[in-house]
């Protein structure tokens, strides 16, 4: 895991605290002196203090705070504590005339042990944001990750419907096995050279679909009614590749065989910044077992729209008296 750096809005919080911090002394030691302390001992004391700060933040707290070396933590900062309070007090005799009296004997040793707190205060809300933060990545990472993978299922789903339908087709000795297999190279070169984009236009992925449903209508001609309306007024939208295809081929796959009066109907509705996509068909219900592997499309879809689109998206599936129909309210990015 990489490290995380401090973010810039706290890297400007300790550039303002400090030397607010050190004119302190300028403001309230206006007589040069407070207490018979000087503000030489003010700023040298207070440069020490945020030594001490970062020191204790940075070193000692994340070294040595654990299950096995808290004691030693406990000890050096009571050290660092004697130590303070001994070395001011030492600097402080060289100066024949200054006297100690009950306030500046507070002034000298308490202000260690708060700058030791704030530290502790400042490393606990610093790992905090920077669990988050590395939380934050890692789940991005892996969403990420699950993306390429249901991404890496499509191609496959899509190309053995296809080379399932290429196969009705010779098997019918077909005609329209020729112009067939020259759209399905232009769906092929789609996936293989734009399908990798994180985003493409949505005027593309409408082309695409355009060319998948003619293929189908080769296939099936005058046996199945397809509609399909397309109204775009926002051509330059961005959209998952697709992510539109598995609904239909899903359509293609159930609205056909032993289905009386089949019908296709597909509605696409671009207006910025959002696409309304509808698929609706009739189907047979002894068309839903033939083959197992038939909700791999419509399962992949979804959890790439939960994964991509979160709040920016509404599906709804209904599936009512023999009409199964898909609504789909999209945000484009």
């Amino acid at each position: 895991m990489k490290r995380v750096q401090p973010s810039l809005s706290a890297k400007w919080v300790h550039a303002l605290v400090w030397p607010l911090l050190l004119a302190v002394p300028g403001i309230l030691l206006w007589d040069q002196s407070f207490f018979g302390l000087s503000v030489g001992f003010y700023l040298i004391t207070t440069l020490y203090h945020i030594a001490l700060f970062y020191f204790n933040a940075f070193y000692l707290y994340p070294k040595l705070l654990n299950k096995r070396t808290w004691w030693l933590y406990i000890i050096c900062l009571v050290a660092i504590v004697a130590f303070s309070g001994f070395a001011k007090v030492f600097f402080l005799q060289l100066d024949p005339d200054f006297q100690f009296t009950a306030v500046n004997k507070r002034l000298i040793f308490f202000p260690v042990a708060p700058f030791i707190f704030a530290s502790i205060i400042f490393r606990l809300i610093y790992d905090r944001i920077r669990f988050e933060r590395m939380e934050k990545e890692a789940r991005a990472q892996r969403l990420d990750a699950e993306l390429k993978l249901l991404r890496s299922q499509v191609s496959p789903h899509f190309l053995f419907n296809m080379l399932t339908n290429m196969v009705s087709l010779a098997r019918h000795q077909s005609k329209l096995l020729e112009p067939s297999l020259i759209q399905l190279s232009e769906l092929l070169r789609y996936m293989l050279y734009e399908s990798n984009e994180e985003k493409i236009s949505i005027g593309k992925e409408i082309e695409h679909i355009v060319n998948y449903v003619s293929l189908q209508q080769l296939r099936f001609g005058e046996d199945v009614k397809v509609e399909l309306q397309i109204h775009n007024d926002y051509p330059e939208g961005m959209i998952e590749p697709m992510l539109l295809v598995p609904f239909i081929e899903n359509a293609f796959k159930h609205g056909i065989g032993l289905v009386k009066a089949p019908f296709i109907k597909i509605a696409i509705v671009v207006k910025e910044p959002m696409l309304t996509f509808s698929v609706e068909n009739n189907y047979s219900a002894s068309n839903l077992s033939k083959d197992r592997h038939s909700g791999i499309g419509l399962a992949n879809v979804q959890n790439r729209l939960e994964l991509l689109y979160a709040n920016n998206y509404q599906l709804n599936i209904s599936d009512k008296d023999g009409i199964y129909s898909v609504h789909l309210n999209c945000k484009l990015l």
